[in-house]
This record gives structure tokens, C-alpha cells and sequence, in this order.
């Protein structure tokens, strides 16, 4: 799998060259209430994580599938750490030569979506999101990756169902996952600790028609 192309973002395999940008997301505490996680990575272990991606059939091996989150900028575009650019696929040389402009398509990598706890046998997975710039969120990326992955687990990968779990107090993701036809299946009480006290996590599933 190279890359799945939405409406507005497309969603694209793990590459060496993310290490820093992966480095530096998982490594933000703002993101640790969401991830789950509790530590700082290295980049040794950021690196091996992306080599595991990089032989294939990891989410088989391991139950764990991570997609690159990207969003087309607009031409003339100044480039960042973030931004790719490319040769427009199915382009001729001399294609290229005669529509210069078509040669390249430039992308902005803006977040990550994991399928997780992949379990063969009852064809279903956990889901998560990260959109990591407040500017990129509310733009309606989110919801478009995440109705393509949907997309790809019934098609691509035979999958019956999709669950995720959301912080009761996170209106935003639930809303997120209302909107595409998740719905709540229970509540956990007391299940996240926060400096300000315990709460409610709530389970949503989506069964994949």
C-alpha cells in the first residue's frame, strides 16, 4: 500500500523520513492524554517502530497499522519539514514536459491514524486519531481520513468493525465519531486518571456495512 486519497486528505504508509516529525509528536505531553502514554520515546525507537512498519504485513505480526495523515498545499506553497513533494503519478516524460505544472504535487503531513488490537479471527480493530496543529483541526480532515480508513478496513482488509474509546469529556472526538456512524456502547467509569481527578472513557463502535 502506497497511499489512500480522500476527498480532502489522503493517508499514506509510514517513511524513514518521519522519524523527526513522529519524534517530536510523541513526545509532546499535550498529546500523552490522548495516547496513553506516559514516557518520552528515543529516536532509536521511534526508528525501529518505523523499520517494523517498513517490512510489511505488521499489522498480521503485530496487530498495529500506522498511516501518515497528508493534505495537498497549494501550489507555490513555501515548504516545510512537514511537506513532500512528488511526481504526479501515470505522467509520461514527455507529459511532463509539455504540463510542467502537473509534474509535482506537493503535501503537508498533518497527523497520524493507528488501527490497533487488530484481532483476525473476529475481523475488528481499535482506531485512533492525531491531528497535532490546532490550526488543522475543525477543517473537516479528521472526518474525511477517517471515513477513507473506514473505507479501506471493509474493503481492503475484510474487517467487520472498528471500536475506539474517547474521553467523556472530549466533545470534540465524540462528536467526530457520532457524525460517522459510531455509536456508544458503554461508559467506563473512572477509567482515566488526570491531574484534576478520574474520568469517564466511553466506548464507541462502528460496524462496517
Amino acid at each position: 500500500m502506497t497511499s489512500l486519497e480522500g476527498s480532502l486528505t489522503r493517508l499514506r504508509a509510514v517513511e524513514p523520513a518521519d522519524v523527526e516529525l513522529l519524534y517530536t509528536w510523541e513526545n509532546d505531553p499535550a498529546v500523552w492524554a490522548v495516547s496513553g502514554t506516559t514516557e518520552p520515546f528515543s529516536r532509536e525507537q521511534i526508528e525501529r517502530f518505523i523499520s517494523r512498519q517498513l517490512e510489511g504485513g505488521d499489522l498480521l505480526r503485530t496487530g498495529q497499522l500506522r498511516l501518515m495523515i497528508e493534505v495537498p498545499e497549494p501550489a507555490g506553497a513555501a515548504g516545510t519539514a512537514e511537506t513532500r513533494t512528488e511526481a504526479e503519478p501515470g505522467m509520461a516524460d514527455e507529459a511532463k514536459a509539455a504540463n510542467p505544472n502537473r509534474t509535482a504535487r506537493t503535501f503537508r503531513t498533518i497527523g497520524t491514524l493507528d488501527l490497533f488490537e487488530y484481532d483476525p479471527l473476529h475481523g475488528r480493530a481499535g482506531l485512533g486519531i492525531l491531528i497535532y496543529d490546532r490550526d488543522d483541526r475543525c477543517r473537516g480532515y479528521a472526518a474525511d481520513a477517517v471515513e477513507r480508513l473506514c473505507r479501506y478496513a471493509r474493503e481492503g482488509l475484510r474487517m467487520h468493525q472498528l471500536w475506539c474509546n474517547v474521553g467523556a469529556d472530549n466533545e470534540a472526538s465524540l462528536g467526530l465519531f457520532r457524525k460517522l456512524g459510531f455509536r456508544e456502547v458503554g461508559t467506563k467509569r473512572d477509567w482515566l486518571w488526570t491531574p484534576d481527578g478520574y474520568r469517564d472513557e466511553v466506548l464507541l463502535q462502528k460496524i462496517l456495512k
